[in-house]
């Protein structure tokens, strides 16, 4: 007969498990907070800038960091491509493609600052 951590054949049965059966995992059990089990929602979590709205700055900085995350993978891809084409090796073509991400990095993340900054 297999038995299920900490619990008897008489808990087992109230459950609806059959004789060979396991049940939750006791970790796992109670995984969703008691306050979505009694009103079936999930609480609503607050985010980084509390209950109110970024600032003009923050969208703009936020745009820049966007801006830049996207520019860098571009000028990565092309960089290569760029740099492969021409011949480079090795060092060379780390510089070249580093300098690429950067210039396109900075480019677009400067585009994407200056459009957050109208949108505010």
């Amino acid at each position: 007969m297999m038995r299920s951590r900490n619990t008897s054949r008489r808990q087992r049965r109230s459950q609806g498990l059959a004789e060979g059966e396991m049940g939750p995992s006791p970790r796992h059990r109670h995984s969703l907070p008691v306050f979505s089990y009694l009103t079936g929602e999930m609480p609503v979590t607050v985010g980084p800038y509390g209950q109110s709205q970024p600032s003009c700055f923050d969208r703009v900085k936020m745009g820049f960091m966007m801006g830049f995350a996207v520019g860098m993978a571009a000028g990565a891809l092309f960089g290569t491509f760029s740099c492969l084409r021409i011949g480079m090796r090795g060092r060379e073509l780390m510089g070249g493609v580093g300098k690429t991400m950067m210039q396109s990095g900075g480019t677009f993340g400067t585009f994407m600052a200056i459009g957050m900054g109208i949108r505010c």
